[in-house]
């Protein structure tokens, strides 16, 4: 084996670390090394740490799936290693049948344990789809009135009970339901808080709805989940949950200064730009968000050829909050 080693210094390299990877001494190393791997998978801040209700529920799904799953794999994998032990050249005790054709029993066990399986993964599937609906509202008292619009690389978020705007940064108190309303001023786009949940798409001409909740203060991360142009590795918002004294601090603040969002400042912003930082409008034009959804405002220009595409710019924020 030592002589098909590749005569390129890099391969050569990359052979010897796989070859010397199955010496003894490399096992605690790789155990070491896989259960670090695995506390940081387990700690990420991502769907394995939800802050939600929505998010524990699909993480108990996730770790469902994997369990069933398992039942199958790790079996199938130590019947592999046995049979290849069992039946090696040098085992004279392993019988060799070559006219051996069919088993009832063992056709029974081929057939009946991936039914099981997904029999028991379509009973998750089914139960988890209709119990965590977006669409279904978490609980049956009030809720937090949010309506989203994806644009050009950026996030806004319309209050319209408190009448007041953000871009890039979406605020709400704990243990607080939220209702989202979704749609897109330029191409499909997906909308996504790990911790929280339930990713969900925002098409131009369409609303959608979502249901979320943060049942712990914090920041959490929010991103565009579908690729939509030059600036989409850079759509991302902060999603902070935060007492009820506090939201009602930071609505009380953003009513107080920041621009007004009317259809003039949203043609404005409608224009492509990226790297914006978090701000505020004061007020917004009644029913903004409907006529961003039935189309009577025009749409964005969405991702354009390479050679046609204007610069993406870093665009100011006319005021930080």
């Amino acid at each position: 084996m030592r002589g098909n080693i590749p005569k390129f210094p890099l391969d050569a390299k990359i052979a010897r670390a796989l070859g010397s990877a199955w010496w003894p001494g490399a096992w605690p190393t790789r155990i070491t090394l896989l259960a670090l791997l695995s506390g940081l998978m387990v700690g990420c801040d991502g769907v394995l740490n939800p802050a939600g209700p929505v998010g524990s529920a699909e993480r108990v799904i996730l770790l469902d799936s994997v369990a069933i799953m398992l039942a199958v794999v790790l079996p199938t994998i130590l019947c592999t290693l046995a049979f290849a032990w069992w039946y090696r050249a040098t085992n004279r005790r392993a019988a060799y049948a070559p006219q051996w054709a069919y088993s009832g029993r063992l056709e029974l066990l081929v057939w009946s344990i991936p039914a099981l399986v997904i029999l028991f993964l379509g009973g998750i599937a089914w139960t988890g789809s209709h119990d965590l609906d977006p669409a279904k509202p978490l609980s049956r008292g009030d809720s937090l009135e949010v309506q989203v619009v994806a644009l050009d690389w950026k996030w806004l978020f319309i209050y319209p009970e408190q009448h007041i705007a953000s871009v890039n940064r979406f605020v709400a108190p704990v243990g607080t339901p939220v209702h989202f309303r979704l749609t897109s001023a330029s191409v499909m786009n997906v909308f996504f808080v790990p911790q929280l949940g339930s990713e969900i798409y925002a098409m131009y001409g369409m609303a959608t709805e979502l249901n979320l909740q943060a049942d712990r203060a914090g920041t959490f991360h929010g991103l565009a989940a579908q690729i939509n142009g030059d600036g989409f590795a850079d759509m991302t918002f902060d999603a902070r949950a935060v007492s009820p004294r506090e939201f009602s601090e930071w609505v009380g603040a953003a009513q107080g200064d920041g621009p007004v969002l009317d259809e003039t400042a949203y043609r404005l912003l409608l224009r492509q730009s990226s790297k914006i930082e978090p701000y505020t409008y004061r007020a917004v034009a009644p029913h903004l968000f409907e006529a961003i959804a039935s189309q009577k405002l025009p749409p964005g220009e969405g991702p354009l050829p390479s050679d046609e595409a204007p610069r993406v710019t870093q665009a100011g924020a006319p005021s930080a909050r």
